[in-house]
């Protein structure tokens, strides 16, 4: 009797279907799908455990030149860079449609803060609003200027996050802070401004977390492009409040300090839960129109030139 179960469908109505290259191989009655016999998800040759390890280091600020490196070393086992980067974008994916349905415990006051780094060429600000309770990273930003509007997008989207507004935010003195919660919240939440480093309230929180940011960009070459930036944006902020422990908050996460019961603790679980499924593609519309960057609606395709033969010449016969 083979102990065996399909890697698509989970059926154990599996017989034997031939080896290639030192691999045996399956098939499944059932979905009539064949599959490797290996510890890596269809359609896919490497080990669950690499790609999990991969994934880890990534967002431990290694680059994939080094990941690379890294697991030819270890495992004798040598992807090409875009393969790796496949599997970033993957379960980055995954990660972020797992995790952004839970909506945390948080205190009620929050702090702000922007940092800028380079995209692809080009100076872009990054936008971050954390809880100061739970060290919870709320939301997330990312815009070519610092206007109201995109701190007014920075703190609705931590609000939706909380399910709930703050008593009170806390911010450097950066004027689009004070119109952009204005305008999100009006009297009901007090905008209090940091006055410098050594006095309390201040943003020294938030001034440490974008020093983790920075040197974890600096080895990041994903960040080429505004859609790319956006999706690691979104993997950085899964892996700081569900993966990350933080010493002050005596060695949990912010989830959990947060009372939240997330059932992958890395990502290699958020790996071994995927299971072969397609992945969700997040949509990052409104954070375009925001950059004042075209959307899928608004892209104009450019018309394919038609190449117009040279005019055929006649000779005319007297």
């Amino acid at each position: 009797m083979v102990n065996l179960c399909c890697k698509h469908c989970g059926s154990t109505d599996v017989v034997r279907y031939g080896q290639e290259g030192g691999v045996l191989y399956w098939w499944c009655k059932r979905c009539k799908r064949k599959f490797a016999d290996n510890d890596a998800l269809p359609k896919m040759k490497t080990p669950i455990m690499q790609v999990g390890s991969a994934l880890s280091m990534y967002y431990k600020g290694v680059s994939i030149g080094e990941i690379r490196e890294h697991l030819d070393q270890q495992y004798n086992n040598c992807p090409s860079s875009s393969s790796i980067y496949d599997w970033i974008s993957r379960f980055t994916n995954e990660a972020v449609q797992k995790a952004k349905d839970y909506k945390p415990t948080v205190g009620d006051v929050w702090v702000a803060d922007e940092t800028i780094l380079n995209i692809g060429g080009k100076k872009v600000w990054f936008w971050d609003l954390i809880d100061t309770k739970t060290r919870f990273l709320l939301a997330s930003h990312m815009s070519f200027q610092r206007t109201a509007q995109h701190a007014r997008a920075l703190v609705e989207k931590a609000a939706k996050r909380a399910g709930k507004p703050p008593k009170a935010i806390i911010t450097d003195k950066l004027s689009a802070y004070l119109d952009g919660i204005e305008m999100a919240f009006g009297s009901e939440t007090e905008h209090i401004r940091s006055k410098g480093f050594t006095v309390q309230p201040n943003t020294n929180l938030i001034e440490r977390f974008h020093g983790t940011l920075k040197s974890r960009t600096k080895v990041m070459r994903g960040l080429k492009t505004p859609e790319s930036a956006l999706l690691i944006l979104d993997g950085w902020l899964v892996y700081y409040n569900f993966f990350r422990p933080h010493e002050a908050l005596q060695d949990r996460t912010p989830a959990e300090k947060a009372m939240l019961d997330f059932p992958l603790k890395n990502w290699l679980d958020v790996v071994k839960e995927s299971k072969g499924a397609k992945p969700y593609t997040r949509q990052y519309t409104h954070e375009r129109v925001l950059m004042g960057l075209p959307t899928a609606y608004n892209i104009k395709k450019s018309k394919k030139k038609r190449r117009i033969p040279p005019r055929q010449l006649t000779s005319i016969r007297g």
